[in-house]
């Protein structure tokens, strides 16, 4: 056959595939066969496909004439990933490279063998206009093939930030109007946004793209650069890259699946009548709308396209999501949430939901074809008589005559005008259909005259087609003509049938012909180039034609609007009808917004086990899409149901929002009592609608919610859960709100259900009884009369006692049912108005809100407080008087011992309080289940609900700490055997008397000494290896007026005390009435009481049984004034403040990474207690051997201690900040770091080589990012040998000679460990061996060294780090020797040490020490055999240590090793083992000092009390993750208690690979660490500032600028530190002690007093906000008052100190404020020549007065104060003022009115050599 060309300009505007559409509409065979065969290679089949591949083979040709170009488009084909190849050929039209596209057949189907190039698409042609919120461009297509001809040449883009998390961008024809969706909501929704788009949009300019972020942290969510955009007439494409598979939404469809399989599924959208059977086929609805949950941080975005048009969208592995649609214009809404239930709230900006009338939420029936009306009453009889909850009753189409909307049989329905009286008389409602479609009769020449329907395509002939009457018209609900017609329509049949509501249907709109009575034309509207994979793949099978007309535009493009548009011509009918009442609409078909005004049901269903399951994915996305009342027909439409079936399905659609049992013509009744009254399905579904409508008040309210804030009602699981993955995929369980989780049984002959437990505590709602599991899969026995209910802890659930009808139940008693959580908390609301009103929002309407707080364990509280939406108090008024009779609570742990309720504000009497009855109060045991019945309080009002509980449980004190504790162990030791069933509560316990009884006391002014004696009625401990001491003496001294100690030692023996000095007072405090305490010290059990006098609040009480002292077993318990207590370390806590529910903390220093429960580095057994009166304490037991503390709930705590013996010392405070001034006043005031050592430092362990290390110096100095200290980790020694220079580092000395000539300084690291196995001369061990200063054995057993391994290798081997670590010890590391630091002769060999590196190797600034718990490779020493007692090694009790089963020599040296104290006492390492860092530390801070003749720094990382006079801390080895962010502000929240102010963690963690928006995160965070460094370890990337990109190293150049800003500041807080012993890093509580919000905040924190921040006002105190956090910000805040001293900071210290110093005043509500400034050569040993400045803002009461500045000692002139910042809280500052400083130190001060308007400003003076002046104007606007 010859081929022929065609002129292209006859071409232009066709394309080959509208041929082939509309061949595949006249041959739909062969169509279908050839679109079998595989993409780009099919046969010709006949002569129209001749035709296609004519101008197929004429390709290139047309090209070229079409695009006015010669040259021959080459398509540009990379190596595309194949999951993010975009579909070039989605049709069978033209072949794959006659389209421009790049061809590569696979293997694999589902791939795209035909895919898009680099070079389609589109071009930005003129500059993007960019304001703060918009963008604007122009598109031109690049020149490249047309798929579909009739491109659109020249684009205009418009995108703006519409709100913070709201972005709308839009592309359209830059020429030509094209259609837009006309929504009501969206076109007038106005732009507030605080953040620019340029922090959200990104534009790629060649080809067009565009890159969405989130602004918070730059993550990229929506990318449009991997495929072209195509925007031809009637073809629009559109591909974006999306962050993750997590992809919900998009409909209408059945999802099998909740979360979208993205392996190359296509979901057409066009609105549709077809069944719901579990096929990608497109439903009634139009939803192009989905969400993505990112990640396990919960953040979502959602992205809607405002297209009407027939479209489809494909999800794909990259993962990645294309768009095609066929017309309109692309009009993208992308929508932020922190959390999934926020991108819901953000989508309804389409409208969010109606709140329907209450009885709207009952049990509804319907059938379609009942018969006759009798058949109906005969339904409504029997399912009464069965008592089944049930509110509404429908009728189908059979009602009307002869099918025909507002009409109705006078036959077989001849008493339908009085059927809803009928209904209403038992309280219930009646609810009937509409249908679209009508033919002649009165109706339809009403609606005639009107010109009411669409019309065929010359606008004038009304389209006829066919639906259930016959011939049949079809209502333009776009034309106003329309609307008017059928409000007047509607109202006419209301008049004659009475009704409670409607529900239209067939409104997709549906069509049993194909277009029309006669066909569709043969137009590009009917048969567009493309076809989406709609359902028969035709556009008009079983709807209109597409050149319909109607008012809104071409039927083409308004199709999936006309249930829309008929819901908002049936909302003016209803409103029209049942005016101020509030009414229901329920619609098949739906658009976004739909659910404004309606509800929907997911469509005709069948009677199968897939469609049960399928209904909740179903449910679960209208309730995405803004439609919350939704539900699927229970039992199924079609089809006969069978019993079991439709069993399950009344138990899991007694939860659906809308709950109705309706099926179809034909098919068996499925009305739950045609079954049978005594039927298990009868019983089965009453008893679950009873808890319906027990449940509905909750329900209601949550209705009320999405109506007001948009919250989802049903609710995915993971919507709640985000953060555990688990529930992404969860599907087949969903909730109701928050708090309810439903599990139906889903699969035939099935009583168990693999079902998931979130992470929360649950209880089953039908026993209450609490769940064992949780964040786990479970197997829930669920027989064939249950399904599964389980409330969430936290909850509190408002009920009412159920009735038949929502009309009797509204009038029953309410109760509310009360649900703790892990903090026995819970919080909840109920909305209640009339339930039928419209305009719900006003003030005879309200919300209540009940809270649950727990205090103390044993006293709680419900408040029940009434809130109104827009006044204080509510007016509403229920007209039944409704009382809360009951209120239940689960979780209860005990019985309660009494209940009050007080009725607050009950006016001129004030508060009145009833006790309940114990009548009313009924607890269960076994369930912990606490009744409370009777208690009448009347809606409305306010009341106070509290109970005490039994507390004898908590108060048992555990006898037996180990594991596997029997009857038999526990009276083996004399206590008492009681199992419980509260969790972790000892069932072996002291006797009450168990303990020591006073023998002897004698009292002094000074303090007491007492003689006590063990109760030996009791056995001994239970450990025969370690004795009881039966005779013990008590010493208690006054030390002074807020300190005071008591000690309990044995008198007979020389038991080993801590040889660690302490500051005592020289004489005790010996006036009683000087003192913050009184002690009292009880007879038996012997116990010791610390009372605060001026509360008499007992803040420690050991008068509890227990008390044991042992020779290697020590134990004492005290109750506490409170759970509030703060301390002890060093181990990783969770939370600030210790969790009190039983849990257990060892105390060993070990070298142990941080992790939950692991003893770390350090020992500090020191704690701040928090007393209910907001007055604090401070407890120190001076004890170094091992040990653990528990706390249980009584509050008590209880110390265990192997050795030495019990020595307290208790401050008084009164305040926190206090506390740690008394407690650092005793162990020794922090030492004050040089000036440098505040800078930031950077490490890592992994160097290569002193190159690496100048690489990174350059850089850093090029990127400009102050930076003050460089580190050398292990790898600049030689085999990791102390003082020996690896040859890969012989540059380093030199290298450091430089940067501290340009202002660095550098700090090297030491171990303690010396290796011993040298083959050469090694001076560290020689001259350490021949000074005998390494840890030996003792001398009767043997004199040599306790050899150890640690770093250091062998000599002359290559170590193989493939082998296992074990081996590689083994095998490679040498023997070393621990040198004993208690020893004045060690202190010398190590100075020694030092001083030669100095001189010989390489200078320093700085010594950091390592390993010094001290760690060993191998367990007590080489060989495993410790010689001496092996009790020491293992003893009788062992705390809860980190691989305590090894023995405490695990991983360090054997306890018997012998250490010689500095005065020659010898003692085990047993007892000093936890004293080794800190005997480490003060000889090498000597040394450093002695060395360099600086202060210079030393950094530890074992230690214990008092180590910080000498030294700072890092928190370890820790991980490169998001918890240990705030984990690390906990930590050094503990060390400023423990006196180290000088701390930090490791800077984006030193284990794992950091990720780059945490390691960002860390840097903001960590800028404003006292010990600010970078480090990482061995193996993992590069994490330094400049390792990542240049975003990242300016946004850490940023926040570490405002650090050297501020380090004048940070200075003096280390001199206050130092001086007067306040913290530097402070926790909160510290300053706002009496707010007791903040006793449980960790995750904030101050630097000393205040913080610097913005200087405005944030205008909220006392409570907690959402502050926005883009990636680039930290929020800092200064507090008002307070005066702080800052210096413009440089690229080190070295420089920034030279330039003029300034302040920031923060005004106080007073106009006051203060501050002061240390100030020094920043290094000096002895700041003997220092400036110590107080400065004082007063109030402005007099136009002269000045900020005054009080001077101390000498050197004033050697620094300016070049400016004063003022902030102030006040929007009119009277006065400002310049301070100017003269030579002679004289003060001038000059005040300058300021204008009204003026909020703060700079006042700017400067001190300068040569003379005085004051700052021009010109001055101070540069500045």
């Amino acid at each position: 056959m010859t081929q022929k060309c065609f002129d292209p300009r006859v071409l232009t505007g066709i394309s080959s595939t509208f041929f082939h559409s509309k061949y595949s509409q006249e041959n739909p065979k062969v169509f279908r066969e050839n679109s079998k065969v595989s993409r780009g290679r099919a046969k010709v089949r006949s002569s129209a496909d001749y035709w296609i591949f004519t101008l197929n083979f004429c390709f290139k040709k047309t090209f070229h004439l079409l695009t006015g170009t010669t040259e021959v488009f080459v398509p540009q084909c990379p190596n595309i990933p194949l999951a993010e190849r975009v579909d070039c050929f989605p049709d069978a039209g033209l072949q794959c490279e006659q389209r421009g596209c790049c061809w590569n057949p696979l293997d694999e189907r589902n791939v795209p063998w035909c895919f898009f190039p680099t070079n389609h698409g589109y071009t930005v042609e003129s500059q993007c206009i960019n304001t703060s919120i918009k963008g604007i461009a122009q598109l031109k297509r690049m020149p490249s093939p047309s798929l579909f001809g009739a491109d659109i040449q020249e684009l205009s883009f418009h995108a703006e930030m519409q709100s913070n998390n709201r972005l709308r961008f839009k592309i359209y024809d830059a020429h030509k109007q094209r259609f837009e969706v006309p929504h009501e909501h969206i076109n007038s929704l106005n732009s507030d946004p605080s953040s620019p788009i340029s922090n959200t949009l990104e534009v790629t300019n060649k080809p067009f793209g565009l890159t969405v972020r989130r602004k918070e942290n730059q993550k990229v969510l929506f990318d449009t650069t991997m495929a072209p955009l195509v925007f031809a007439d009637q073809y629009l494409q559109l591909s974006a890259k999306l962050p993750s598979h997590n992809i919900y939404g998009l409909g209408e469809h059945v999802h099998r699946q909740y979360r979208h399989d993205t392996n190359w599924k296509t979901w057409p959208i066009f609105t549709r009548d077809a069944f719901p059977n579990g096929g990608t086929h497109n439903l009634y609805g139009h939803y192009p709308f989905f969400l993505c949950l990112e990640d396990e941080s919960g953040k979502s975005f959602g992205v809607f396209l405002m297209n009407s048009n027939a479209m489809e969208v494909t999800l794909q592995p990259a993962p990645a999501v294309t768009y095609r649609t066929i017309g309109g214009v692309l009009d993208f809404f992308v929508l932020f949430g922190d959390t999934p239930e926020q991108v819901v709230q953000e989508f309804l900006l389409i409208g969010r939901p109606v709140i329907p009338p209450y009885w709207s939420l009952g049990f509804q029936l319907s059938r379609w074809d009942y018969g006759s009306l009798s058949e109906v009453k005969k339904t409504v009889e029997r399912n009464r008589a069965v008592a089944l909850p049930y509110d509404i009753q429908y009728t189908d189409i059979d009602y009307m005559e002869d099918k025909k909307d507002f009409t109705y049989d006078k036959a077989k329905f001849s008493e339908l005008p009085q059927f809803a009286d009928y209904l209403h008389e038992k309280g219930q409602r009646y609810i009937l259909i509409l249908r679209v479609g009508n033919t002649a009769y009165g109706s339809y020449d009403r609606g005639t005259e009107k010109n009411a329907w669409v019309t065929d395509s010359d606008g004038k002939t009304p389209l006829l087609g066919e639906v259930w009457p016959g011939e049949t018209v079809f209502p333009d609900y776009t034309s106003q003509n329309c609307i008017d017609w059928w409000v007047d329509e509607y109202e006419r049949f209301s008049r004659e049938i009475k009704h409670d509501a409607l529900w239209i249907d067939m409104n997709e709109v549906a069509n049993f012909k194909k277009g029309s009575n006669k066909g569709c034309a043969d137009n590009k509207l009917n048969y567009p180039p493309y076809t989406p994979k709609i359902l028969d793949e035709v556009m008009y099978s079983k709807t209109l034609c597409m050149d319909a007309k109607q008012a809104w535009g071409n039927h083409y493009d308004v199709h999936s609007l006309y249930g829309y548009s008929m819901v908002l011509a049936t909302e003016k009918a209803l409103q029209r009808v049942f005016g101020g009442n509030r009414t229901l609409m329920l619609t098949r078909s739906s658009f976004p917004g739909v659910g404004k005004y309606s509800g929907h049901w997911l469509g005709d269903n069948a009677a199968n086990w897939n469609d049960i399951k399928w209904a909740i994915p179903g449910m679960l996305e209208f309730g995405l899409f803004g439609v919350p009342y939704i539900g699927a027909d229970i039992c199924g439409f079609f089809d006969d149901s069978s019993e079991e079936l439709c069993r399950r399905w009344m138990q899991v659609g007694a939860f659906y929002p809308f709950s109705r049992n309706h099926n179809a013509q034909g098919y068996k009744p499925q009305d739950p009592a045609v079954f049978g009254p005594d039927s298990t399905l009868v019983a089965s579904s009453k008893h679950y609608l009873r808890i319906r409508y027990t449940l509905l008040p909750y329900l209601y309210t949550l209705f009320y919610k999405a109506h007001t804030t948009g919250e989802t009602v049903v609710r995915p699981v993971m919507h709640e859960f985000y953060s555990d993955s688990a529930t992404w995929t969860v599907d087949r369980q969903f909730l109701w709100g928050k708090h309810l989780l439903i599990t139906p049984v889903l699969d035939p002959g099935m009583d168990t259900v693999r079902a998931y437990i979130p992470d929360a505590v649950w209880y089953d709602y039908e026993t209450m009884e609490k769940l064992t599991h949780r964040r786990n899969h479970v197997d829930m026995y669920l027989p064939a009369d249950k399904l599964g209910l389980h409330i969430r802890g936290g909850a509190i659930l408002p009920t009412q006692r159920p009735d038949v009808t929502t009309t009797y139940s509204r009038r029953n008693p309410m109760g509310l049912i009360v649900a703790l959580d892990d903090n026995n908390q819970a919080a909840g609301e109920l909305f209640w108005d009339d339930g039928d009103s419209r305009g719900i929002v006003r003030q005879d309407h309200g919300l209540l809100v009940f809270t649950i707080t727990s205090l103390q364990y044993f006293f709680y509280k419900i408040k029940l407080k009434l809130l109104s939406r827009l006044v204080t108090h509510t007016g509403y008024s229920d007209p039944n008087n409704l009382k809360f009779d009951n209120i239940i609570v689960l979780g209860v742990p005990h019985p309660p011992m009494s209940v009050s309720v007080t009725h607050v504000n009950t006016g001129t009497t004030g508060n009145s309080t009833t006790t309940v009855p114990n009548s009313n109060i009924q607890y269960n045991e076994a369930k912990k289940v606490l009744s409370l019945q009777g208690l009448s309080l009347t809606l409305g009002e306010t009341y106070l609900v509290q109970w005490e509980l039994v507390a004898e449980e908590y108060q048992r004190f555990d006898c037996y700490p180990e594991e596997n504790a029997d009857e038999a162990k526990c009276k083996a030791r004399g206590c008492t055997w009681k199992p419980s069933t509260i969790e972790r509560v000892p069932w072996c316990f002291y006797p009450k008397d168990y303990g020591y009884s006073v023998t002897r006391t004698d009292q002094t002014n000074s303090g007491m000494t007492v003689d006590i004696t063990r109760n030996k009625k009791h056995r001994s401990n239970g450990r025969p290896e370690s004795p009881d001491i039966d005779t013990l003496r008590v010493e208690i001294r006054y030390h002074s007026s807020d300190m005071l100690q008591f000690k309990i030692w044995d008198p007979t023996t020389d038991r080993y005390e801590v040889p660690v000095p302490l500051s005592l007072p020289t004489a005790p405090e010996t006036n009683e009435s000087k003192r913050l305490y009184k002690v009292h010290v009880t007879d038996s059990p012997f116990g010791i009481q610390v009372i605060r006098k001026s509360t008499g609040t007992k803040i420690w009480d050991s008068s509890v049984p227990g008390f044991t002292f042992s020779d290697m077993f020590i134990q004492v318990s005290t109750r506490l004034s409170s759970e509030y207590v703060y301390g002890f370390g060093e181990t990783e806590h969770p939370t600030y403040k210790h969790n009190f529910n039983y849990h257990t903390w060892g105390m060993f220093s070990k070298d142990q990474p941080p992790g939950y429960k692991m003893n770390c580095y350090g020992v500090h057994p020191f704690y701040m207690g928090l007393e209910t009166t907001a007055d604090a304490h401070g407890v120190l037991l001076l004890n170094s051997n091992a040990m653990d503390v528990t706390f249980q709930p009584t509050p008590a705590l209880t110390y265990r201690t192997l050795g030495g013996i019990l020595d307290f010392y208790m401050v008084l405070g009164p305040t926190p900040e206090m506390v740690v001034q008394e407690y650092t006043a005793l162990i020794g005031r922090p030492v004050l770091p040089a000036y440098w050592s505040l800078g930031f430092q950077l490490c890592r362990y992994g160097y290569a080589n002193d190159q690496e290390i100048a690489d990174l110096y350059r850089d850093m100095r090029e990127a400009g990012i102050p930076y003050d200290v460089q580190y050398a980790d292990i790898d600049y020694m030689d085999r990791q040998l102390d003082f020996v220079l690896d040859p890969e580092f012989n540059g380093l000395p030199t290298l450091v000679d430089r940067m501290r000539g340009e202002g660095m300084r550098f700090i090297f690291i030491l171990d303690p460990a010396i290796s011993g196995n040298e083959t050469s001369y090694y001076p560290a061990f020689e001259r350490g061996k021949a000074a005998d200063v390494f840890i030996k054995w003792p001398k009767n057993i043997s004199d040599e060294i306790v050899w150890g391994k640690v770093w250091p290798d062998y000599p002359n081997v290559t170590v193989d780090n493939s082998l296992d670590w074990e081996t590689q010890v083994e095998k490679f590391r040498a023997y070393t020797a621990f040198p004993d630091f208690f020893r004045t002769t060690t202190a010398a060999w190590w100075k020694q040490e030092i001083q030669d590196f100095y001189n010989k190797t390489t200078k320093f600034d700085g010594i950091w020490i390592d390993m010094n718990e001290p760690a060993s490779f191998v367990h007590g020493t080489v060989g495993g055999k410790c010689l001496g007692n092996p009790l020491l090694e293992n003893p009788p009790y062992m705390p809860p240590l980190e691989s305590k089963h090894l023995g405490l020599n695990h991983k360090t040296l054997c306890m018997n090793s012998e250490q010689i104290l500095s005065d020659g006492k010898k003692v085990r390492h047993y007892d000093v083992h936890n004293l080794y860092g800190w005997s480490h530390t003060k000889p090498t801070y000597d040394a450093l000092l002695d060395v360099t003749g600086k202060r210079g720094i030393v950094v530890t990382r074992s230690t214990y009390p008092s180590s910080g006079k000498w030294a700072g801390h890092w928190l370890g080895d820790n991980f490169s993750s998001w918890d240990q962010l705030f984990k690390s502000i906990i930590g050094m929240m503990e060390f400023s208690l423990f006196g180290i102010p000088y701390t930090g963690a490791d800077i984006c963690g030193f284990f794992n690979t950091a990720q780059y928006e945490m390691c960002l995160r860390w840097m903001q965070l960590g800028a404003f660490y006292p010990y600010s460094r970078n480090h990482n370890g061995l193996g993992n990337p590069r994490q330094d500032p400049v390792a990542w990109n240049s975003t990242f190293s300016e946004a850490s150049r940023d926040v570490l600028n405002i650090r050297y800003t501020l380090l004048p500041y940070l200075y003096t807080l280390m001199f206050e530190a130092h001086t007067k012993g306040s913290t530097v890093i402070r926790p909160l509580l510290h300053e706002f002690v009496t707010d007791k919000s903040t006793w449980e905040i960790y995750k904030q924190f101050l630097w000393g007093p205040t913080r610097a921040s913005a200087a405005r006002d944030v205008g909220v105190r006392g409570q907690v906000v959402t502050m926005p956090t883009p990636l680039n910000h930290i929020n800092l805040h200064i507090r008002g008052g307070y005066i702080i001293p800052w210096q413009k900071p440089e690229n080190n210290t070295h420089h920034s100190r030279r330039n003029p110093l300034g302040l920031i005043v923060a005004l106080s509500d007073s106009g006051t404020a203060q501050g002061s400034l240390f100030w020094d050569d920043g290094e000096g040993i002895v700041s003997s020549i220092y400036l110590q400045k107080q400065f004082l803002k007063s109030e402005n009461k007099d136009p002269n007065e000045c900020l005054h500045t009080s001077l101390s000692e000498i050197h004033v002139d050697n620094y300016n104060i070049e400016s004063l910042r003022f902030l102030t809280r006040s929007l009119s500052p009277t006065y400002t003022h310049t301070l100017i400083y003269g030579q002679n130190k004289s003060r001038k001060c000059l005040c300058e009115k300021m204008h009204s308007s003026v909020r703060g400003m700079f006042v700017l003076g400067q001190r300068k050599r040569g003379g005085d002046r004051e700052r021009t104007r010109d001055d101070r606007e540069g500045e």
